[in-house]
């Protein structure tokens, strides 16, 4: 099914361009991420909506990825294993904010180590696409770190347990996915900015 869409669009805009090879292939790279992206959404949904849980799904993943639009992190190597990864992520965490009752003192002390785990280690970016600019990753760090300190407060004085559960969970699953050691664990390069500004010193800035 894939092959079949992305071929049909392939040739749709071979036949109506006068793009070069690069440029093709980077189009072809553009409808290979939609498609996955699009089927892993599917995929997720009917899950959560069978499940029950599809509005607690939708919730956590637009907190969630509100931090991860600004710190990035690591992504899966391969399509399958993003799609067990993701599954287990949006409807596990929503899952359980829906049945943990967190202490405050917990959540203080999640949202102190989240700040500074955030600080210290976003914007965390991958091979395929290093972040280059440092007034750039100077910018994602200061709105990761923002993102954190506004979600602990609000997860610490808010009465909804489940808003305040996917808060606490968002900080959570994100540091993970920026940390060197979990990058280390995956065997994935770190800080790949900086191989690629010795390969290319003129983009330094």
């Amino acid at each position: 099914m894939k092959k079949f869409i992305i071929s049909h669009f392939m040739n749709y805009i071979k036949k109506n361009t006068n793009y070069d090879d690069i440029k093709l292939k980077e189009i072809e790279y553009g409808l290979i991420s939609i498609y996955l992206m699009i089927s892993k959404m599917i995929i997720i949904f009917l899950i959560a909506y069978f499940l029950d849980i599809f509005k607690e799904m939708i919730i956590f993943t637009l907190l969630y990825n509100l931090i991860r639009m600004t710190s990035f992190g690591l992504h899966a190597t391969k399509s399958w294993i993003c799609l067990i990864s993701s599954t287990l992520a949006f409807i596990g965490f929503p899952y359980l904010c829906t049945i943990l009752n967190i202490p405050l003192y917990i959540k203080v002390i999640i949202g102190m180590f989240g700040i500074c785990l955030m600080f210290k280690n976003s914007p965390a970016d991958t091979k395929k696409r290093p972040i280059v600019s440092k007034k750039r990753r100077d910018t994602y760090k200061m709105l990761s770190t923002i993102i954190v300190i506004i979600y602990s407060f609000i997860a610490i004085i808010l009465n909804n347990n489940f808003i305040s559960n996917c808060l606490i969970f968002s900080i959570i699953l994100q540091n993970l996915l920026i940390s060197p050691t979990v990058y280390k664990i995956f065997k994935l390069p770190y800080n790949n900015y900086i191989d690629f500004l010795k390969k290319h010193p003129d983009f330094a800035n």
